[in-house]
């Protein structure tokens, strides 16, 4: 996609050419359109609500009968956030619940990484003046269909923020652990419920690794600005630390070898976007190490950019070839750890070995690398595991099904259904999300919840085979918004309109496929 070139750019200070950044109508964050016209994002909340106390605000909010809105914990809340900005505030009072105080416009952290543009551009807050949203910073612990309430726990001081998760926040607890820990959490104010009228559930997903050893301690990631932020940084160091005068040139080749893990759109777009940093800017101020440098793409498939023609595909991997990136199809990552390649680890002659990673890869044995970047896909958010595959309560009030094929008696339990491949909810064509009766085998009836909704990446329709990409999210959040608005929400399904992909593989020249 385009870019913003105004100005200099923040790591080398070089001045760039003025050119305009496309972006398709609609979709411009709040916080991009005012950075264009040099203005910084507000934080501050105006709200009638703004001088309660944090118990009052729960109290007050729950004599309303309000809509909650959770947005995508640790994605970049397509579905969340844009469901309960356009819910109409005449009809329903909507809070959102979510561990991070803004939404990341995703398209524009890769050009922030490397400084193309400012983190803020990428940033949209939650609270802000025309936002007429309740916003609570918290992890959604558990649901109650039947008595309709949520625990949160408070995540004000999250030591994960802004970064990509990988793992479940209360991994290596043991379930009893856990519920004292709660109980200490509410007597501190840490836990509390609250009520709503109507739930949609949109927590998205976190980053998958496939459980390789040291890429959780070591990869970075790019979901979020505290990653962006990381791989900045990260990437200064490997130039200044290869430009002493100590270092030696296969030192300088290790620590400027840089590996993406993962060949999608991310992935492919990032690439693009260092390889334009270092070549256009970093060049420039660092002219003796360029010799040394490499980029490579790593991936399990055949090739790259699957979603794409396959024509489209080879068509990328060769114009990458031409610009030096290397692109590795059918490669498999098995480790990442600290240090360098088995024969550096007792060369005395290197500094301090800690500085450099080393890579292990399948079918080229153990590589010495400057940073990893892992993009490789998206597993299941834990709280879909721990909070939404519980047995739960019969809930009476908002529950249909055919009473001809369950009996309440004989089926008092029911499970939020989940889709056998992915792990995600599954909802009817309408969003709701639906529930069937405890046990094994045999075919059982489904029941419906009039009350609840589930988007995004976490959710998936039956019978249908969706991508999960912001487009498919911000659809189905406009799509619902606009039905509850209008009081129709059966008056027909949701359809996703496909508008086409679109991927950047070298300088201004986008890669784009619409549908036909």
């Amino acid at each position: 996609m385009g870019r913003n070139y105004g100005g200099r750019n923040p790591i080398t200070g070089i001045a760039l050419p003025k050119l305009c950044l496309k972006v398709a109508q609609g979709i411009m964050p709040l916080a991009l359109q005012r950075a264009q016209l040099n203005k910084l994002p507000n934080f501050t909340e105006v709200l009638p609500r703004r001088c309660m106390s944090a118990t009052k605000q729960r109290q007050w909010l729950q004599t309303r009968k309000i809509s909650v809105g959770e947005l995508e914990s640790r994605k970049d809340g397509w579905a969340g956030y844009t469901a309960a900005q356009n819910l109409d505030p005449k009809k329903y009072q909507a809070v959102i619940v979510s561990p991070r105080s803004y939404f990341v416009f995703t398209p524009l952290l890769a050009s922030t990484s490397v400084g193309t543009l400012e983190f803020r551009t990428a940033l949209e807050p939650v609270r802000n003046r025309r936002s007429r949203l309740s916003f609570f910073q918290g992890w959604a612990d558990s649901v109650d269909f039947n008595k309709r309430e949520i625990t949160i726990e408070e995540a004000v001081d999250d030591p994960h923020q802004g970064l990509t998760l990988t793992t479940e926040r209360h991994a290596g607890e043991s379930p009893q652990e856990r519920e004292k820990e709660k109980k200490v959490e509410a007597q501190k104010g840490q836990l509390f419920t609250i009520s709503y009228d109507k739930l949609i559930i949109a927590v998205g997903c976190y980053s998958q690794t496939f459980n390789t050893p040291g890429i959780k301690e070591n990869a970075l990631f790019l979901k979020d600005v505290g990653d962006a932020r990381k791989i900045r940084k990260r990437l200064l160091a490997c130039f200044e630390t290869a430009s002493l005068p100590t270092t030696s040139d296969e030192m300088k080749r290790q620590l400027l070898r840089f590996v993406v893990v993962g060949g999608g759109p991310t992935g492919i777009e990032f690439s693009a976007e260092m390889h334009d940093i270092i070549k256009e800017d970093l060049a420039r101020i660092y002219p003796e190490l360029m010799p040394f440098y490499s980029i490579a793409v790593y991936d399990v498939a055949p090739r790259v950019l699957s979603m794409f023609d396959e024509k489209l595909a080879k068509y990328a991997m060769g114009r990458f070839a031409r610009e030096g990136i290397e692109i590795k199809t059918s490669h498999h990552v098995q480790e990442l750890r600290r240090g360098f390649p088995g024969p550096e680890k007792g060369n005395q002659s290197i500094r301090d070995p800690l500085t450099c990673f080393t890579v292990k890869v399948k079918e080229e044995g153990e590589l010495g690398v400057g940073m990893v970047v892992w993009s490789t896909g998206l597993m299941m958010n834990p709280f879909v595991e721990h909070a939404m595959s519980k047995v739960q309560s019969f809930p009476r009030m908002h529950m249909r099904y055919d009473k001809s094929q369950v009996n309440e008696v004989d089926h008092p339990q029911w499970l939020v259904r989940r889709d056998p491949k992915t792990g995600g909810i599954v909802t009817d064509d309408h969003l709701k999300l639906t529930l069937e009766p405890e046990g094994k085998g045999g075919e059982k009836p489904t029941g419906i919840l009039d009350n609840v909704f589930a988007l995004g990446d976490c959710a998936t329709i039956e019978g249908t085979v969706y991508p999960a990409t912001a487009q498919v999210a911000s659809q189905k959040a406009e799509w619902l918004a606009a039905r509850l608005n209008k009081g129709d929400l059966e008056a027909k399904p949701f359809k996703w309109k496909n508008l086409g992909v679109m991927v950047r593989i070298v300088w201004f020249e986008p890669y784009h496929v619409a549908d036909d």
